[in-house]
């Protein structure tokens, strides 16, 4: 499993660590990713997702999963966020449709 966040699409970077004596030597940075499980209000059921700390922050500052991931392109969303995405605009459709035909 690649030290990805599902939701923000942030990886590992690259950088040096610098001695005292001003030698460098390469080294990783990883994401602080959690496997947290968020609640969609839509679907009506919670998800299990890899998530960086960060990520999660944005996801409670923009209102939510559902609203995250309706805002968010598609190319920076891990398979299974898209499948989620694609489900949440289904339903929103079909619910929109049912306000309109009653």
């Amino acid at each position: 499993m690649s030290r990805v966040c599902e939701l923000t699409a942030k990886g590992r970077q690259v950088g040096n660590n610098v001695s005292h004596a001003n030698n460098k030597t390469k080294r990783v940075f990883l994401p602080n990713l959690q496997n947290v499980t968020l609640m969609s209000e839509v679907l009506g059921r919670s998800v299990r997702l890899r998530v960086s700390m960060n990520g999660l922050r944005s996801v409670e500052h923009v209102g939510g999963l559902d609203n995250w991931l309706i805002k968010t392109k598609a190319e920076k969303l891990s398979d299974r966020a898209v499948k989620l995405k694609r489900e949440i605009k289904k339903k929103i459709a079909a619910a929109a449709e049912a306000a309109t035909a009653a």
